[in-house]
């Protein structure tokens, strides 16, 4: 498909949503919307989910691609995608499987310690649990303190805590688990935060790497969505080996979940120059602060063209579907 017919394309941009990021899914999808029709796309649509007749308009706008801007909940975590398998509508990034597995934490670490890739060590706990005096002695003896505790399924650093004494992990676990989530504690790394951009269907290759700097305990959701110039430092400032390992551990990771058009991997690098992932996130924002597009724009990518490749890139795993289907 050439440029031109790429844009004749109809799209529709889908965002908001119910979850804790519906604000800023609502962002991106406004700016990924205006970086189409400024690349040269004649008709795009933008569509809330959670807008009463937002399944009728889906069905009647005549759409040829879906580019999900959504973020957690029902729109990152294969909801939005199997709607969209069952309504034979094309779209933008991960399928339902990857899509799935990626917002499960403790899943996606299973996959990725398959494929070689080193985790933090951690216990996954039901919703709701009420731990004993020695359920939190043997986590800190496991895990040691300051630990991390957060919701296996949410995005965005919404309910993490980061726990510096044994007498604030119920409260932590109450916390990460408020909305029915699997509750994930985790050792707490030390080193370098830095994600890794990658791009691709069957081939992916990795963006800059960016290295985040912040002056906070960790990069909550506060820091994430402040201007990028105060926390992004691109490239990261590591050796050229561990700059090369990181990359190739973060295209491992988008390998290991099947994920498609791209992915971002949030990782600590050890003062051993380790790099140990944290998640991968199917659908990175796409804000004017967001990680994704600032490392594209450092890699000579510039936001429009950014979100061409995604229609395009969609576009290429419908027809390879729709080949092997047959």
């Amino acid at each position: 498909m050439n440029t031109e017919e790429l844009k004749s394309l109809k799209v529709v941009v889908l965002c908001g949503g119910w979850s804790d990021e519906r604000e800023v899914s609502i962002t991106s999808g406004t700016e990924c919307k205006k970086a189409l029709e400024g690349y040269g796309f004649q008709k795009v649509d933008l569509l809330d989910i959670a807008e009463p007749a937002f399944a009728e308009k889906l069905a009647r706008g005549g759409y040829d691609v879906a580019f999900p801007a959504l973020h957690g909940r029902y729109g990152e975590d294969g909801c939005i995608q199997g709607m969209l398998e069952v309504m034979h509508i094309p779209y933008a990034f991960s399928g339902v499987y990857a899509s799935a597995v990626a917002t499960q934490k403790e899943a996606a670490k299973v996959l990725f310690e398959k494929a070689g890739l080193r985790v933090p060590r951690g216990v996954d706990l039901a919703p709701a649990t009420k731990l004993t005096q020695e359920q939190k002695d043997a986590l800190v003896d496991e895990l040691g303190l300051p630990l991390f505790v957060k919701p296996s399924g949410n995005g965005s650093s919404f309910g993490i805590t980061r726990v510096t004494e044994k007498s604030q992990l119920q409260g932590a676990v109450d916390l990460a688990g408020a909305t029915g989530e699997r509750v994930l504690v985790e050792e707490c790394v030390e080193g370098t935060e830095i994600t890794v951009p990658v791009i691709g269907n069957d081939d992916p290759h990795a963006l800059p790497i960016v290295e985040v700097v912040t002056g906070a305990e960790f990069y909550d959701a506060k820091v994430k969505y402040e201007p990028a110039e105060l926390h992004h430092v691109i490239p990261a400032r590591l050796a050229p080996a561990v700059y090369a390992k990181a990359q190739s551990a973060a295209e491992k990771a988008h390998k290991a979940l099947g994920c498609a058009g791209c992915s971002r991997s949030d990782f600590i690098v050890t003062a051993m120059g380790e790099p140990v992932i944290l998640e991968t996130n199917t659908i990175p924002g796409m804000t004017p602060a967001s990680l994704l597009p600032d490392s594209a724009r450092h890699g000579g990518i510039e936001f429009g063209e950014l979100c061409a490749k995604f229609v395009k890139l969609a576009v290429q795993k419908s027809t390879s579907l729709q080949a092997d289907g047959e």
